[in-house]
């Protein structure tokens, strides 16, 4: 089995910190869009919120060694922290689009009815 072009070869006892980092991507970032979305919708207090932020800068920071891990460019890396910048407004954005969404629906609706 050849290696694939331009993807360097990560070493056996590299394996677990990479696992574990980009395990913790993952998490951080369900953990972000689930506090966040959840305070919005009014099912948790606006004061975990910042508990979500916390989560978004780990989430970055695990990236961040992520990328060292795996050896990525200096391109890559800025486009990864870049997204990262990018992906602290989406929760907001979807729970905006949702709520807009609702009221379009609402008020389209009263109007049929009458």
């Amino acid at each position: 089995m050849g290696n694939f072009v331009g993807w360097p070869e990560i070493a056996p006892d590299q394996f677990l910190p990479i696992f574990v980092a980009a395990t913790l991507v993952l998490l951080f970032g369900v953990g972000y869009a689930a506090v966040i979305t959840l305070a919005k919708m009014g099912f948790f207090s606006k004061k975990w919120m910042p508990l979500g932020y916390l989560f978004w800068g780990l989430q970055t920071l695990s990236l961040y060694e992520l990328a060292v891990l795996i050896h990525s460019n200096h391109y890559t890396t800025k486009v990864l922290l870049v997204t990262m910048v990018a992906y602290l407004f989406v929760p907001h954005l979807y729970f905006y689009l949702v709520s807009e969404s609702e009221k379009r629906y609402e008020n389209d609706h009263t109007d049929s009815n009458h």
